[in-house]
């Protein structure tokens, strides 16, 4: 089976942000198949170019898998007006160098952005492939309730292009069980869940992270790590708010990890506040991560306190559960039922930094108990969420939705 992904902000175990495609893809090509993927030039973390702007430029990985980076605008970060701009430029040059892609059997389109869509679409109908639609955020209603879309025409197109993307996929996949209601009621027939998870194997939770300690002079502190994108939806501002009620509590530091277009504020945010207790760095490739989750004592996932989000599984959590350590959970919904029942973490109430301080100060004060939770987190995660096994079920999702066009 010959695999065409379409996703712009693909990222490789040698970059940050989220690697589920290519933990996913190298499984596929390890199983026999053929994965070509095409992506940005521009990473979706940073907003910077992986290399010299050209309209095609071809590599694969070590394990097999065709990456093939197709040209976007440089201007991801600049604003929502010029995001749109990349994620067009993204759909047009993606859907042009696709036509040179042969003897595809089945078309991998992801969400978001939700515009590539329809130039995995259009592929599988040129190439007379199965069209496999995969929603990873509930695009657009996520953007119009964080309130980076509001122009009307602009809300209503997208909400048609969801909607006939779901009618005319051949399979919707989706990675969370609060999804499938919304894609069934917008016209998905066949609707599948591959959730997000971690491959454990990676992860190793006895590792003390001192090497790392050492090195930002922090040896004996509690750390409250967060790992991720520094963006509007992730409410950051709220853990800056908890770091000030706990600056005076010399044991219990943040280190947030990641970049974004909100990080910039919040670093000038946490100077003019004179926060001594906050940490920022930069991204780390994902085969960095198990490095940088061992230094932590605590990991934190929030959101914004808005009603979409309830229905969410992200993927940092599964990470943090599978090195081993507690999450401190400002997300309510269905991470929350997941959380709960692996008894892996505390949920905190969204929006509440005085409720996040409080939740901090507990596990700080209780070591073993922290770790403990974090532990009963990665033996969950290791039953039920291990990359392997649900790379095996895609891949049989696929092979499924492949043959339906036969």
């Amino acid at each position: 089976m010959h695999v065409l992904l379409i996703h712009q902000a693909f990222a490789t175990l040698s970059d940050p942000g989220g690697t589920r495609h290519h933990e996913i893809a190298r499984y596929l090509v390890a199983r026999g198949h053929r994965v070509t993927v095409l992506t940005s030039q521009i990473s979706y973390l940073t907003g910077k170019s992986t290399g010299r702007a050209v309209w095609l430029r071809r590599e694969v990985d070590g394990e097999g898998v065709a990456i093939w980076r197709c040209y976007s605008l440089r201007s991801w970060h600049r604003s929502f007006f010029h995001r749109l701009l990349s994620f067009f430029s993204f759909t047009l040059s993606a859907f042009l160098n696709g036509l040179k892609v042969r003897n595809v059997d089945l078309v991998w389109g992801t969400s978001p952005p939700l515009f590539q869509g329809l130039t995995a679409w259009g592929l599988a109908r040129v190439r007379r492939a199965a069209f496999l639609f995969e929603v990873r955020d509930l695009w657009p209603a996520f953007a119009v309730a964080v309130g980076v879309l509001r122009q009307p025409l602009l809300i209503r197109l997208s909400e048609w292009l969801e909607r006939f993307l779901l009618r005319h996929a051949n399979q919707v996949v989706v990675n969370s069980p609060g999804f499938i209601e919304h894609v069934r009621e917008r016209g998905a027939h066949s609707v599948e869940m591959v959730p997000n998870g971690a491959e454990v194997g990676m992860f190793h939770p006895e590792d003390d992270g001192l090497e790392l300690r050492r090195l930002h002079h922090l040896e004996g502190k509690f750390i409250v790590m967060y790992a991720g994108a520094h963006g509007i939806s992730n409410d950051l501002g709220v853990a800056l708010g908890a770091a000030e009620m706990l600056r005076g509590e010399g044991s219990i530091v943040f280190v947030f990890v990641g970049d974004g277009k909100e990080k910039p504020a919040l670093m000038a945010n946490a100077r003019g506040k004179g926060l001594a207790n906050v940490l920022f760095l930069p991204p780390v490739a994902k085969s960095e991560m198990p490095r940088l989750l061992a230094m932590a004592d605590a990991c934190l996932a929030i959101l914004k306190p808005l009603e979409p989000y309830r229905t969410t599984y992200p993927n940092k959590v599964f990470d943090y559960m599978a090195a081993g350590r507690p999450v401190l959970l400002a997300i309510d919904g269905v991470i929350r039922e997941l959380v709960e029942a692996a008894r892996g973490g505390v949920f905190v109430r969204p929006g509440d930094p005085e409720a996040l301080a409080k939740a901090i100060r507990g596990l700080a004060a209780d070591r073993q108990m922290a770790q403990s939770t974090g532990l009963a987190g990665r033996d969950y995660v290791a039953r039920h969420f291990d990359r392997p096994a649900l790379a095996q079920k895609m891949e049989a999702v696929m092979a499924k939705t492949a043959r339906g066009m036969d």
